[in-house]
């Protein structure tokens, strides 16, 4: 796997995530993460404003061969989500690390825990 934006930090369930310049934290699905579920043709998003714990569903993703739920590596609050995604499900396979953010969230603490590039790299590897 090459190419992983050296700017995000990385979860064991293939969720990158962007600390932003105005304090909100953008969060998606990694190309290797999307690669594994095929063509996406659903996703369910959480309400804005929603406060996610930690390890509970933050969005699913469904696709023509399986659904498949992204989890909070950390609590946290949803401030926004990407509408574009409600009718071009597709944006996240295409570009995973861009226009196919899934939502931008608000978070306290626990982003330092979390994988750099070259450990997600090394834990696709094993």
């Amino acid at each position: 796997m090459s190419g992983l934006p050296e700017n995000l930090s990385f979860t064991d369930s293939h969720a990158w995530l962007r600390q932003d310049d105005d304090g909100l934290v953008t969060l998606g699905v990694t190309e290797y993460g999307q690669s594994l579920l095929g063509d996406l043709v659903f996703i369910q998003f959480p309400e804005v404003g929603a406060h996610i714990d930690e390890g509970d569903v933050i969005v699913t993703l469904e696709s023509v061969k399986s659904a498949w739920d992204v989890l909070a590596p950390v609590p946290m609050t949803i401030e926004d989500i990407n509408a574009e995604l409600l009718d071009q499900p597709e944006r996240v396979n295409e570009e995973a690390f861009g226009e196919g953010w899934l939502v931008r969230v608000r978070v306290e603490e626990g982003l330092d825990m979390l994988m750099d590039a070259d450990a997600y790299k090394d834990f696709v590897s094993e």
